[in-house]
């Protein structure tokens, strides 16, 4: 029982660390110095904490980041350079919360520690890409309080039931084990978009007169061949980002096809190197629509009376302004010659 409270601590400690480390120091050393906790005599080591240079410090720190933490971007740099601090943060933290034990064991805490720690930085720096695609502040600010109201009662949960602060650990690492795919893929998203922003900026003048491509890479073909079931020639393809469906999950690359011949279909044929999925779109019933988003330029197709929310979403880079908006017109007009 009191391995897993000395578990529950030290991994609990960890995770917290990752969402913020500096109010995890500052608040569990202003609790010890000012006695509002006495610790158990196998958390000695953390009375460390309470040394006033060190609730200076924190503190100091944790004022920073309160106002950094609540500016669109800003966050996300803030985030950029936490990315090695609050791992190394929650594996100390991990392991002065052992006390003194065998230092295999205590090895392993730390990195356990670590690893808790970047997992739920992971998280938190991943929400902070997918809020900032929306430039108003709120969200952000909404966000930053939630995450210190979580430290703040992680830390309480841990003081008073630790061995439930370790079934939270436990609980949440699992979660974050079974979405990592879908967090990693959003944050390569938003970091991709991000560059391809900021590096061609807000429009390319290449892509405003050009074709729209007929070739498709091999491998992609060979897979559009298979599930199409004929040898149709493309009229266009495109490459983007699904916004996600029930056979393609969310921001995965690919290219929306449309072959000579079917009017009404469109076709995406992911390119990921371990496994292609391809699915076909029935336009019948919609439109396509062009929506500019802070980071991205969406070819969006929905119901004509927006009486359903949208089918589906492919995401483009902010270059791709013109092409989109020509796609949406490519696409109307094979819907318009398509008998009804």
């Amino acid at each position: 029982m009191e391995t897993l409270q000395l578990l529950g601590t030290a991994l609990g400690l960890g995770a917290l660390a990752g969402l913020n480390l500096y109010l995890t120091v500052f608040a569990t050393g202003l609790a010890i110095q000012q006695g509002w906790i006495a610790l158990a005599p196998q958390y000695h080591q953390l009375a460390v904490l309470g040394n006033p240079a060190i609730v200076l410090i924190a503190g100091v720190l944790y004022f920073i980041e309160f106002f950094a933490d609540k500016v669109p971007w800003v966050d996300s740099l803030w985030d950029i350079v936490h990315t090695v601090i609050r791992p190394l943060g929650g594996a100390f933290l991990a392991t002065r919360a052992l006390g003194t034990t065998d230092p295999a064991f205590s090895v392993v805490i730390a990195l356990l520690g670590g690893v808790a720690s970047l997992a739920t930085h992971g998280v938190k720096a991943g929400t902070r890409l997918v809020v900032n695609a929306s430039p108003e502040p709120f969200s952000n600010i909404a966000l930053s309080i939630t995450e210190d109201a979580a430290v703040i009662g992680g830390l309480a949960l841990i003081h008073t039931h630790p061995i439930a602060a370790l079934a939270a650990v436990v609980l949440g690492l699992g979660l974050i084990l079974l979405f990592g795919p879908r967090i990693a893929r959003s944050i390569f998203t938003r970091l991709w978009l991000m560059w391809k922003k900021f590096a061609s900026g807000p429009d390319d003048p290449k892509l405003e007169a050009a074709d729209l491509s007929k070739s498709l890479p091999s491998s992609v073909a060979i897979v559009l061949r298979i599930m199409e079931n004929g040898d149709k020639p493309v009229e266009w393809a495109v490459p983007c980002l699904c916004g996600g469906s029930k056979r393609i999950r969310a921001n995965v690359s690919g290219y929306l096809v449309a072959l000579q011949g079917e009017a009404g279909h469109l076709y995406f044929v992911s390119k990921g190197r371990l496994s292609k999925a391809t699915e076909v779109i029935d336009l019948a019933g919609n439109k396509a629509v062009h929506e500019s988003r802070f980071l991205s330029e969406n070819l969006v197709l929905l119901a004509p009376d927006h009486s359903r929310p949208a089918k589906r979403v492919f995401i483009f880079p902010r270059p791709c302004r013109r092409m989109v908006i020509r796609l949406a017109e490519t696409i109307n007009l094979r819907l318009a010659s398509t008998p009804s």
